[in-house]
């Protein structure tokens, strides 16, 4: 009986202290640069499979206080990466476009590469290793 009991106590540890670790890497991500409080930031982490073809990986909403949203993804396991992010000033959880195309909200990508046309992967990707990462976007 002694066992058993020693042996439920020391699985109970085990779960406990695995639940406590950390999987992966914390990402954390400033927009400094947000021309109006109005609505909100919404983030996007990508990998190379979804980016600007499918939905993130991970997903945040930054509050706009004094023209700065900040959000932090956890749990980062290493790889390649690429964030997106766009003011959306509508609450309307999505982008809109005009009817040519054109975004009619700020948006911006990891490495803050800004050329004409969308967001290539190449541009917007980065490496998470072993280490923390702070990073900022400008819209």
């Amino acid at each position: 009986m002694k066992t058993l009991v020693l042996f439920l106590a020391m699985t109970a540890v085990n779960f406990i202290t695995q639940a406590q670790d950390t999987n992966g890497i914390t990402i954390t991500v400033t927009v400094p640069n947000v021309s109006s409080s109005d609505g909100a930031v919404l983030f996007g982490l990508y990998n190379e499979a979804t980016f600007m073809k499918a939905a993130p990986i991970k997903s945040a909403k930054g509050e706009i206080v004094d023209g700065v949203a900040k959000i932090t993804f956890t749990d980062i396991p290493a790889g390649e990466y690429g964030i997106s992010c766009v003011h959306d000033a509508n609450n309307n959880e999505r982008m809109d476009f005009e009817e040519n195309g054109m975004p009619k909200e700020s948006f911006g990508v990891s490495n803050n590469n800004m050329s004409y046309g969308p967001p290539m992967w190449s541009d917007a990707k980065f490496e998470v290793g072993t280490e923390n990462l702070n990073m900022e976007i400008r819209l």
